[in-house]
């Protein structure tokens, strides 16, 4: 299993980072990539909602990837994975897992993204890159935190 964390303090009340995050709709202002979210079903804080991310490609066309909340704690946690049976991601991905963490910090909230993907077949012959790149995207995705918060 490929699992990368990054964790950085955000000049934000823990309730705005909350906010932010636990609302698929925000999705678009702060996690990389994403052009836009459909079809949300959404519950009460967030738990089981489901949502489907239309992602920019290099070429510029976009991907459908449908999304569900596995866990939500309001103000602590949220945890979201990848639907990937039927769909094209199921040939290289078993799971991809999402968690976000929020603590009250110096000045602000400490905010922790974990990335768990589990490969299939072939594809794990490419997990040190596949964390590589998670790295990248976690970075990416604290760097939108700030500025929509900003």
């Amino acid at each position: 299993m490929a699992r990368v964390t990054r964790t950085r303090s955000v000049e934000a009340p823990r309730g705005d980072v909350w906010k932010l995050v636990s609302d698929p709709y925000n999705l678009p202002r702060w996690w990389p990539r994403t052009l836009r979210v459909e079809n949300v079903d959404a519950k009460g804080g967030g738990r089981r909602a489901r949502w489907t991310k239309v992602l920019g490609t290099a070429e510029g066309r976009g991907v459908r990837a449908d999304f569900r909340c596995l866990s939500a704690a309001e103000g602590e946690r949220y945890v979201w994975e990848q639907e990937l049976e039927g769909t094209p991601f199921e040939r290289h991905l078993k799971a991809s897992r999402v968690e976000i963490g929020l603590r009250d910090g110096d000045g602000g909230t400490e905010v922790s993204l974990s990335s768990a993907q589990t490969l299939r077949g072939l594809s794990r012959l490419g997990s040190l890159l596949m964390r590589r790149g998670q790295g990248e995207i976690l970075d990416e995705a604290l760097d939108g935190i700030e500025r929509a918060l900003a």
